[in-house]
């Protein structure tokens, strides 16, 4: 393209892109909306986030780090999550959620899937924790320990 043709086309001034973005702005959200539940889950995770939660990152998925295993079908889903020296080593099935923090400790932990977060449930004395339902949709754990909280990242199951 041809410099000179830029600014004769716009006499050297500067072009105000705000009503152009405006009308952006407006057909997509009339052409391809944001999902509301998508809109929702997002609203509540920002709404159930901690400030001064350690984010436990996640260092092991079975869906993507673990060799298949031919035939093997309605396997669980093997997750590790770790934040320093905690480690969150959580089984998902089709039914349950179960769980252990490392080294053992005494924790409460909260299922977050939607506005409101899971009954809490408490670390037994091997750190061992059981939700007695599988996560629908995006999920993450929050486990409050003596030493703070602790968020992992949202997965979807």
């Amino acid at each position: 393209m041809n410099d000179d043709f830029d600014e004769d086309a716009t006499d050297g001034e500067e072009f105000d892109v705000g009503p152009l973005e405006e009308e952006l702005r407006r057909a997509a959200a009339i052409l391809d909306p944001v999902p509301a539940a998508l809109r929702q889950i997002a609203v509540e995770a920002f709404a159930l986030h901690d400030l001064d939660a350690r984010i436990a990152e996640l260092t092991f998925d079975s869906v993507v780090d673990a060799i298949p295993v031919r035939g093997a079908t309605g396997v669980p889903r093997m997750l590790t999550f770790r934040a320093g020296e905690v480690t969150v080593d959580v089984e998902v099935t089709g039914q349950e959620l179960l769980g252990q923090v490392l080294p053992p400790q005494q924790a409460l932990i909260e299922v977050l899937s939607g506005p409101q977060a899971g009954a809490p449930l408490t670390t037994d004395d091997m750190g061992r924790f059981t939700y007695d339902a599988s996560p629908v949709g995006p999920f993450a754990l929050r486990l409050r320990t003596d030493e703070g909280a602790i968020v992992t990242d949202w997965l979807t199951v």
